[in-house]
């Protein structure tokens, strides 16, 4: 017997990705005193990377660059601040949990109709009170 076997890892890319980025309060550049604070300080950054030697590494002096916006995104306008969820996962879902279980396990040991028909109940109000959450 022979059998082909193919294994696909499901690795989150895009978590990866969001952990060591810092994101800025965009919404505040609208705001003109906070542009204008920005441009001063990107513009008295930039003066001080003026007055460096070109004989930097490429790599450096883009570092340099990058760091100094930064700074000056963080100083001005702030980080973003990420929305909390609220947990919905409560002493009352637990309660649909274990109610849910015990009918399933009455069901298994006498599959009877009526037995049936209070599994499916009680999974249909779990499920409506887990989307309410």
């Amino acid at each position: 017997m022979i059998a082909k076997f193919r294994e696909i890892l499901a690795v989150g890319k895009q978590a990866a990705q969001r952990s060591d980025r810092q994101r800025f309060n965009l919404r505040k550049i609208n705001e003109p005193e906070v542009r204008e604070q920005y441009q001063i300080e990107i513009t008295n950054r930039f003066a001080a990377l003026e007055n460096l030697n070109d004989d930097e590494d490429v790599n450096r002096t883009w570092e340099n660059i990058k760091e100094n916006i930064q700074t000056s995104a963080k100083k001005s306008q702030g980080l973003h601040e990420l929305k909390q969820n609220k947990p919905w996962l409560d002493e009352e879902c637990l309660g649909f949990l274990d109610q849910r279980k015990r009918d399933k396990i009455q069901w298994l040991q006498d599959p009877s109709q009526s037995n049936v028909d209070n599994l499916n109940n009680v999974r249909r109000e779990a499920s409506r009170h887990f989307r309410k959450k």
